[in-house]
């Protein structure tokens, strides 16, 4: 038997719609590491919006933002930031067409504007508050990711004008930006290549666009009950929604668990 490993995304996976860590969640995580399964979390998210749950769930590993940044154990093993050039460009773009930005860094997050309604929405689904603005914030510190806050029809307009960078949407008002070979599969593909895992070991669980080519990539790709159609179409199998245990449901399934 090969070293088996795990991904999971947060929201909507390891988060229920309340986005609190159901009980089956944490004790299906903690049999995983018991039977030395590794755990990994491979996230949207920017390190420093997680730290709570590596430390609920005991985990040490994650690829964040969707596949721009790997660690294994606590150890940097992968990044992937922006050139400087490119967020020169869409900056100027962005100010433009009055669109705000979101720069985030491993450590932290900044904004072109303050007080935006549309930060304001998408940032609170996620239970955060709007980040405080820093204009030149790109300028001092590796990006990894952008947060752009537009409409999708505007999206395409930016898809247009920047086909070096990809944009994925995660609210109706805000898509990641990231470089464009930028994807949780190309995260997952450095950490495996690391750790010399085989491919037949890998699992995933996701639910939302982000996660379709994550789904996609690994030997068995699972999507929970609440994902986007498209993640349940690319899936080895779908379980039951997030608000029904449906990852412990799938890991048992799978035979991960007892």
């Amino acid at each position: 038997m090969g070293q088996k490993v795990v991904f999971l995304d947060i929201d909507g996976t390891i988060l229920n719609h309340d986005k609190q860590i159901p009980t089956a969640t944490k004790e299906a995580v903690k049999q995983l590491q018991d039977a030395g399964v590794i755990v990994s979390i491979a996230t949207g998210r920017a390190p420093f919006m997680f730290q709570d749950i590596l430390e609920e769930l005991n985990i040490k590993s994650y690829i964040s933002f969707n596949g721009q940044y790997a660690v294994y154990n606590g150890e940097v093993i992968y990044q992937n930031p922006f050139s400087a050039d490119q967020l020169e460009e869409l900056t100027a773009y962005s100010v433009d067409h009055n669109h705000p930005l979101v720069y985030q860094s491993v450590d932290d997050m900044k904004s072109t504007v303050t007080d935006h309604p549309q930060v304001e929405e998408s940032m609170g689904s996620l239970k955060l508050n709007h980040p405080l603005m820093d204009t030149e914030y790109y300028k001092n510190q590796p990006i990894f990711q952008v947060l752009l806050f537009s409409e999708p029809k505007e999206q395409l307009i930016y898809e247009e004008e920047f086909q070096q960078l990809r944009f994925v949407r995660w609210h109706p008002v805000s898509c990641d930006v990231m470089p464009k070979n930028g994807s949780k599969a190309n995260g997952i593909e450095k950490f495996i290549e690391a750790l010399q895992i085989n491919w037949e070991d890998t699992y995933a669980f996701g639910d939302g666009l982000n996660d379709l080519e994550m789904i996609s990539k690994v030997h068995t790709g699972v999507a929970m009950g609440n994902s986007v159609q498209q993640v349940k179409e690319a899936a080895t199998f779908v379980t039951d929604d997030v608000d029904q245990n449906g990852l412990s449901n799938a890991m048992r399934k799978l035979g991960l668990i007892q």
